[in-house]
Protein backbone atom coordinates (compact mmCIF):
# COMPACT_ATOMS: atom_id res chain seq x y z
CA UNK A 1 0.00 0.00 0.00
CA UNK A 2 1.24 3.48 -1.03
CA UNK A 3 0.75 6.63 0.47
CA UNK A 4 -1.62 8.92 -1.80
CA UNK A 5 1.35 11.84 -1.66
CA UNK A 6 3.41 8.74 -3.17
CA UNK A 7 1.07 8.07 -6.07
CA UNK A 8 1.89 9.38 -9.91
CA UNK A 9 -1.04 11.28 -10.60
CA UNK A 10 -0.35 10.79 -14.30
CA UNK A 11 -0.52 6.73 -14.17
CA UNK A 12 -3.35 6.71 -11.39
CA UNK A 13 -6.99 5.91 -12.30
CA UNK A 14 -7.81 8.90 -9.38
CA UNK A 15 -5.62 11.60 -10.57
CA UNK A 16 -7.35 14.45 -8.78
CA UNK A 17 -7.73 11.79 -5.43
CA UNK A 18 -4.66 11.27 -5.98
CA UNK A 19 -3.72 15.47 -5.45
CA UNK A 20 -6.55 15.81 -3.42
CA UNK A 21 -5.13 13.44 -0.69
CA UNK A 22 -1.62 15.08 -1.18
CA UNK A 23 -2.73 18.52 -0.11
CA UNK A 24 -4.91 17.05 2.56
CA UNK A 25 -1.61 15.20 3.98
CA UNK A 26 0.63 18.32 3.14
CA UNK A 27 1.75 21.44 5.51
CA UNK A 28 -1.20 23.75 3.32
CA UNK A 29 -4.38 21.67 2.60
CA UNK A 30 -6.23 24.52 2.01
CA UNK A 31 -4.70 24.07 -1.47
CA UNK A 32 -7.76 21.81 -2.47
CA UNK A 33 -9.90 24.97 -2.86
CA UNK A 34 -8.08 25.72 -5.84
CA UNK A 35 -9.61 22.24 -7.01
CA UNK A 36 -13.06 22.85 -6.49
CA UNK A 37 -15.63 24.39 -9.21
CA UNK A 38 -18.03 27.80 -7.93
CA UNK A 39 -20.91 25.59 -8.07
CA UNK A 40 -18.95 23.19 -5.50
CA UNK A 41 -21.20 21.10 -3.10
CA UNK A 42 -19.76 18.20 -0.43
CA UNK A 43 -20.75 16.31 2.36
CA UNK A 44 -18.40 14.67 4.78
CA UNK A 45 -19.25 12.20 7.10
CA UNK A 46 -16.93 11.39 9.86
CA UNK A 47 -17.02 8.95 12.00
CA UNK A 48 -14.75 8.59 15.24
CA UNK A 49 -16.17 4.89 16.05
CA UNK A 50 -18.84 3.93 18.78
CA UNK A 51 -21.71 5.27 16.72
CA UNK A 52 -20.18 9.07 16.87
CA UNK A 53 -19.67 10.84 13.82
CA UNK A 54 -20.26 14.48 12.62
CA UNK A 55 -21.46 15.60 8.72
CA UNK A 56 -19.66 18.44 7.15
CA UNK A 57 -21.67 19.68 4.17
CA UNK A 58 -21.71 22.96 2.12
CA UNK A 59 -20.02 24.39 -0.70
CA UNK A 60 -16.93 26.43 -0.58
CA UNK A 61 -17.51 27.91 2.96
CA UNK A 62 -18.31 24.36 4.28
CA UNK A 63 -15.19 22.69 3.04
CA UNK A 64 -13.00 26.08 4.50
CA UNK A 65 -15.05 25.03 8.03
CA UNK A 66 -13.88 21.78 7.27
CA UNK A 67 -10.25 22.67 6.98
CA UNK A 68 -10.24 24.69 9.69
CA UNK A 69 -11.21 22.19 12.28
CA UNK A 70 -8.78 19.48 11.24
CA UNK A 71 -5.49 18.41 12.09
CA UNK A 72 -2.83 19.19 9.93
CA UNK A 73 0.08 16.79 8.60
CA UNK A 74 -0.89 14.41 10.61
CA UNK A 75 -2.74 11.67 8.97
CA UNK A 76 -1.22 9.97 5.88
CA UNK A 77 -4.23 8.74 3.35
CA UNK A 78 -3.50 5.54 1.71
CA UNK A 79 -5.39 4.87 -1.54
CA UNK A 80 -6.20 0.96 -1.75
CA UNK A 81 -8.34 1.10 -4.78
CA UNK A 82 -9.27 3.53 -7.41
CA UNK A 83 -11.31 3.52 -10.49
CA UNK A 84 -12.77 6.39 -13.38
CA UNK A 85 -16.38 5.92 -14.20
CA UNK A 86 -17.01 8.99 -16.78
CA UNK A 87 -16.22 12.10 -14.65
CA UNK A 88 -16.57 10.53 -11.42
CA UNK A 89 -13.25 9.28 -9.58
CA UNK A 90 -13.90 6.18 -6.66
CA UNK A 91 -11.74 5.53 -4.45
CA UNK A 92 -11.69 3.43 -1.41
CA UNK A 93 -8.81 4.00 1.25
CA UNK A 94 -7.39 4.45 4.67
CA UNK A 95 -5.97 7.00 7.10
CA UNK A 96 -2.97 6.18 8.89
CA UNK A 97 -1.35 7.67 12.59
CA UNK A 98 2.34 7.21 13.32
CA UNK A 99 2.00 4.50 10.67
CA UNK A 100 -0.84 2.72 12.89
CA UNK A 101 -4.43 2.47 10.96
CA UNK A 102 -7.06 4.76 11.90
CA UNK A 103 -9.57 4.71 9.67
CA UNK A 104 -11.30 3.50 6.27
CA UNK A 105 -12.85 5.81 4.02
CA UNK A 106 -14.44 6.14 0.61
CA UNK A 107 -14.95 9.08 -1.51
CA UNK A 108 -16.78 9.81 -4.72
CA UNK A 109 -15.84 13.02 -6.77
CA UNK A 110 -17.75 14.49 -9.93
CA UNK A 111 -15.53 16.38 -11.83
CA UNK A 112 -16.19 19.34 -14.24
CA UNK A 113 -14.46 19.05 -18.16
CA UNK A 114 -11.76 20.96 -16.70
CA UNK A 115 -11.02 18.73 -13.92
CA UNK A 116 -12.14 20.35 -10.69
CA UNK A 117 -14.46 18.65 -8.52
CA UNK A 118 -17.94 20.05 -8.79
CA UNK A 119 -19.24 17.25 -6.05
CA UNK A 120 -17.45 15.82 -2.89
CA UNK A 121 -18.77 12.83 -0.92
CA UNK A 122 -16.51 11.16 1.58
CA UNK A 123 -17.35 8.80 4.17
CA UNK A 124 -14.87 7.59 6.90
CA UNK A 125 -14.95 5.10 9.96
CA UNK A 126 -12.38 3.73 12.22
CA UNK A 127 -14.89 0.38 12.65
CA UNK A 128 -13.85 -1.60 9.61
CA UNK A 129 -10.50 -2.19 7.88
CA UNK A 130 -10.13 -3.45 4.38
CA UNK A 131 -7.08 -6.07 4.34
CA UNK A 132 -5.99 -5.98 0.88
Amino acid sequence: MTSATDLNPRTSPTPVLVAWFAFMDSDDPDRVLTMITDDFRMSIQFSTGGGKAAEFVGDRAGLVGYLQQREKSVLVHEILAGSRVGGVELALGRTTRNGEFEASFNTSAQLDESGLVRRLLICRTPEISFPL
